[in-house]
């Protein structure tokens, strides 16, 4: 975009920007340098930005729209609860649209996830599991106190606060505050494209679970829970599992006596084709975390559900303090957990999850087209969670070094075009909204393999 033919709004509000404000996961000296897309509103599955540019939103705006922008019944929602109450604390008090959430989820979660614990993001929702879980075995019936580790998977993600940090496993993100952190015990992840065995799926029998197992074996009086992402770990690169691993993860869990936390604040709500992706695998963890699509793309909510057993836990005399003593100020914010009810009526109403269905088939068999690229290594699917590794060299699988920035080129190029996607590294993210018509899923993928050629030369 040429610079000069802003007008003078833009160029106002990209200064100011470059002023005054300092953006998550950017590196602030690049963004200085470059000319910034200034969101002003959105309709259906498009941002338009304050010059009037319409773009396919391919990735929901970080991964949380679902229905598209601006749904009239979530509008109507939000403003009917404003007519009643924007806030009130959740300590000591509770109010209908929590009450009628929580109801709700518990109909459509993995069966036995009867109680919800409401908080703000998905680090505060896996930070919720983490010290409940950690509290669960120190003050049950039969305290188990030295189960007080974790373990948790390399290229895991698990969010930004200290907690989730700890279980997380992406060096890129996490190294430097390896000084604040509790140690967690990492296990490698089932990375099929750059297999640490050097094996190959389905021929290798996923045997990297028996790092996995061994891990749980020895760790077994000492191991409070496992941490994972079912089915795909997002922000590590899209990293699909292969078919039935996560459901292994769980069984392994179950034999050594450990709980099973499940994160699905990118999977939950209907990005790999069912609501929940612990549902593809018929399995009930013993606490799962939700966020991100909870509310639409509308509002910050989260979610962290579990069993009657772990709630009960927690449950005796006031002065035995077995309270859990966690909360935030905008705890199940009644506006938020409006629109997320606003949200689900629409999955019901709309069959979201059936509708999406051919769309996902349509998806697999078109994605194979991307490998005609010379410097496309791997594409993976899970529903709607698209990653396509961008490599220097295919038969080596030797990657771009980091300072070429090729992952970020490649979103850039494809912003000329009309498309805001974002890059994990070298890996190209799509993860457009649910209702994604045929028309823009087409565009999506040819936007992509175009900006992908121009960047890469071939």
């Amino acid at each position: 975009m040429d610079k000069k033919t802003y007008t003078s709004r833009t160029q106002d509000l990209e200064r100011l920007d470059k002023e005054y404000v300092w953006h998550p996961f950017t590196q602030m000296a690049d963004w200085q340098a470059e000319d910034q897309v200034v969101i002003a509103s959105g309709e259906g599955n498009y941002l338009i930005d304050t010059e009037g540019r319409r773009y396919i939103d391919g990735v929901s705006s970080l991964w949380v729209n679902v229905h598209g922008h601006r749904r009239r019944e979530i509008d109507l929602a939000l403003m009917e609860q404003l007519s009643r109450i924007a806030h009130s604390t959740f300590l000591g008090l509770t109010h209908e649209p929590a009450i009628r959430l929580a109801e709700k989820l518990a109909g459509i979660s993995p069966p036995g996830l009867s109680k919800t614990f409401f908080s703000d993001n998905g680090s505060t929702a896996v930070e919720v599991a983490l010290k409940t879980a950690y509290q669960y075995w120190q003050q049950r019936d039969d305290p188990q106190p030295a189960r007080k580790r974790f373990i948790s998977f390399t290229n895991g993600y698990h969010g930004d606060t200290i907690g989730s940090v700890s279980v997380g496993g992406i060096d890129l993100f996490h190294q430097v505050y390896k000084p604040l952190l509790f140690d967690a015990i990492q296990v490698p992840s089932a990375y099929c494209y750059r297999c640490y065995l050097k094996k190959e799926f389905p021929s290798c029998g996923m045997s990297c679970l028996a790092d996995v197992e061994e891990a749980m074996s020895r760790c077994r009086g000492e191991a409070a829970a496992v941490i994972m992402e079912p089915l795909v770990q997002g922000a590590g690169g899209m990293i699909v599992f292969p078919p039935g691993y996560t459901a292994k993860v769980r069984e392994l869990a179950a034999k050594y006596g450990i709980l099973f936390i499940a994160d699905e604040v990118a999977t939950g709500f209907g990005r790999t084709g069912s609501m929940f992706a612990c549902q593809q695998e018929g399995i009930t963890p013993d606490f799962m975390a939700a966020a991100k699509g909870i509310t639409g793309g509308y509002l910050p909510l989260a979610v962290t559900m579990t069993t009657p057993e772990i709630f009960n836990a927690f449950c005796g005399e006031y002065k035995e303090k077995k309270t859990f003593f966690h909360g935030h100020t905008y705890t199940a914010n009644p506006l938020a957990c409006a629109a997320a009810l606003a949200n689900l009526a629409i999955f019901e109403r709309e069959k979201t999850i059936e509708t999406m269905q051919p769309k996902i088939e349509w998806l697999k068999e078109n994605l194979q087209a991307l490998y005609r690229l010379s410097h496309v290594g791997d594409v993976r699917q899970a529903g709607f969670m698209i990653g396509i590794e961008l490599i220097k060299d295919c038969d080596s699988k030797e990657p771009y070094p980091y300072e070429e920035k090729i992952g970020i080129k490649v979103i850039q190029t494809a912003r000329k075009k009309g498309l805001i996607i974002r890059p994990l590294g070298d890996v190209i993210v799509l993860m457009p909204p649910l209702t994604i018509t045929d028309k823009q899923l087409r565009e999506i993928l040819e936007k992509t393999y175009d900006s992908i050629k121009e960047v890469t030369g071939a």
